[in-house]
């Protein structure tokens, strides 16, 4: 049959550009991710200054953040699919970065909360232009890699929230007050890291205007299409997107919960230290995470290059099964030093689908709807993962337990709890996924 790349291909931009582009867009999802990590390592200190429970700063960490990321998503995607994507990436850097940045005046929940609301609807204008951006600068068969290099910066941002957020709180986490030089705001000293990952974003968002916006490719209509026919399309793709969406979300949602609450399970369960754990554990997400996503990418491209037209979820379901018994045995173990081990495979399983599921969509999505789709997926995946990941395993360790140095079991059960059903839904999401396919490569083959 003829494939996607034969029947739509055009001449593509040259590939330093096209891996320039990727490059600086990744480095834009690394410093969301710091912002949005860091919270996980200041559990401590935050609920003790604004005397708040697990359960609540689960919320900070959560659907604070996760509901207005994926609510916005749907304008800026529809936007991103008729105006500048580089445009509205700049726009959304400088939002998130000043909202993390006001997150150091926060003095109480109710304030905390509002700004990481604004943090979420800055980093949602991140995603849906960068994945319709990156594809086009690349053909099908290359777009798992090139997404899962973008994707990288999510792990790397999260690794480096954990390692400098450690250094960081190890010297801020005291109680006392500190007064903001030529400000006069006096402010508790854990509230300064919110200042020092901020307000560089700010001055980086300027890089992103040196990415060239690409020519919009494999399109079959010249404008944006009403929103009917995107509905109409996701109705007739339905079975798809529920099944890649959904899987992915649970694999979201072990991934979430864990960077949440590992560094506390660290600490309860192993008496380690904020500095020691943020240090440790975030030199194992920034390196085994940064492997996993770009092997993803690499073995689905492999497998596409062999023929392989459902590689994307026969990697979904290899991962889920892969790390279903990594994430049972690594919360029991009784030796540190097997729980790091543990926690390596861990992260490098979690991150190889978060390059190769945008890519999926890529190959079934026509041009003129990837943003709105891809925020479709974002919403999903998010809200599942950020809005209840965190939530739940706390939900499990205050209220069934009863007891904070229960952590370990709440780990176990939620996120090998999730890994199992997104095994199931990858395996069920293939024949489906085969079929909007074979669709999409008529389709394309019939305006080519």
């Amino acid at each position: 049959m003829q494939s996607t790349a034969s029947a739509c291909t055009t001449e593509y931009p040259p590939v330093r550009r096209a891996w320039y582009a990727v490059a600086v867009l990744a480095l834009a999802y690394i410093f969301s991710f710091i912002d949005r990590q860091i919270l996980s390592l200041m559990v401590a200190p935050i609920r003790r200054d604004l005397q708040i429970s697990d359960t609540q700063m689960s919320l900070l960490m959560g659907i604070s953040f996760a509901l207005f990321y994926t609510l916005f998503g749907f304008p800026i995607g529809r936007l991103a699919d008729s105006r500048s994507r580089r445009n509205l990436i700049m726009a959304g850097m400088v939002t998130w970065s000043l909202f993390t940045a006001a997150c150091g005046v926060a003095g109480s929940f109710l304030m905390m909360f509002l700004m990481r609301v604004g943090v979420g609807i800055g980093e949602a204008a991140l995603s849906p232009p960068a994945y319709s951006m990156i594809s086009d600068y690349f053909p099908p068969q290359r777009r798992a890699l090139a997404l899962s290099v973008y994707g990288m910066g999510m792990f790397l941002g999260a690794g480096m929230a954990l390692v400098l957020g450690g250094i960081i709180v190890s010297r801020t986490a005291e109680p006392g007050i500190v007064v903001l030089p030529l400000a006069g705001i006096s402010i508790h000293p854990w509230q300064l890291t919110f200042f020092i990952v901020g307000l560089p974003g700010v001055v980086l968002a300027a890089l992103v205007r040196t990415v060239q916006e690409p020519e919009r490719r494999e399109k079959k209509a010249l404008t944006i299409p009403p929103i009917r026919a995107v509905a109409s399309f996701i109705l007739q793709h339905r079975r798809t997107f529920a099944y890649h969406h959904l899987a992915t979300a649970m694999i979201s949602f072990a991934g979430y919960g864990s960077m949440a609450w590992v560094p506390s399970f660290l600490m309860r369960s192993h008496g380690w230290s904020a500095g020691r754990a943020g240090l440790v554990f975030g030199l194992e997400v920034t390196v085994f995470s940064s492997l996993g996503i770009l092997a993803g990418g690499w073995v689905c491209d492999r497998l596409s290059l062999r023929g392989y037209r459902d590689a994307h979820f026969r990697v979904g379901l290899g991962v889920a099964l892969l790390a279903l018994p990594v994430n049972l045995a690594y919360p029991l173990v009784p030796a540190p030093w097997m729980v790091m081990v543990l926690l390596a495979a861990c992260v490098f399983l979690h991150a190889a689908m978060f390059g190769v599921a945008p890519a999926a969509l890529q190959q079934v999505v026509p041009n003129e709807m990837r943003a709105q789709i891809s925020a479709m997926y974002l919403f999903v995946v998010n809200i599942i993962g950020i809005g209840t990941g965190p939530t739940v395993i706390a939900l499990l360790t205050d209220r069934l337990f009863h007891d904070d140095n229960m952590l370990r079991y709440s780990l176990l059960i939620a996120c090998a709890g999730a890994y199992a059903v997104s095994a199931l839904l990858w395996r069920l999401g293939l024949k489906p996924y085969r079929r909007s396919l074979r669709q999409a490569e008529e389709m394309c083959g019939a305006n080519s």
